[in-house]
């Protein structure tokens, strides 16, 4: 698999999202893509605990630990790249969790609209 170039939503070289856990489509802390990438893993949120009950509810248990896979699960305040489409979903309801603009992939923009990013970021704007 090759990556994608790694430039955020800023159009600047695209930062790292979490280590602790370490998150990405390439497990590399990163919200790096590719083509084979199908969820766009590209937004990089920073989780509440409203969030990981609406992905729970959705069918994504993010917050549950499974071992088998070498994942902890993610409490409130975990950075962790998300897919674009869950973001925008979690928008659509009303529980969307914060967004670190410089550490979101542009592929992000794909699916979701830069204004809609805007309203969660924290950091630069």
């Amino acid at each position: 698999m090759e990556k994608d170039p790694s430039f955020n939503v800023l159009g600047s070289r695209l930062q790292s999202c979490s280590l602790a856990p370490l998150t990405g489509y390439f497990r590399n802390g990163a919200c790096d893509t590719c083509a084979e990438d199908a969820g766009s893993h590209t937004v990089c949120a920073v989780m509440t605990a409203e969030f990981l009950a609406f992905s729970k509810y959705v069918g994504n248990d993010l917050s549950t630990p499974n071992p088998a896979f070498g994942f902890a699960g993610l409490k409130a305040g975990d950075g962790w790249c998300l897919c674009a489409s869950r973001f925008l979903q979690a928008h659509d309801e009303g529980c969307a969790p914060q967004v670190r603009l410089l550490s979101t992939h542009v592929r992000a923009l794909e699916i979701v609209p830069i204004d809609v990013l805007r309203q969660y970021a924290i950091d630069a704007l």
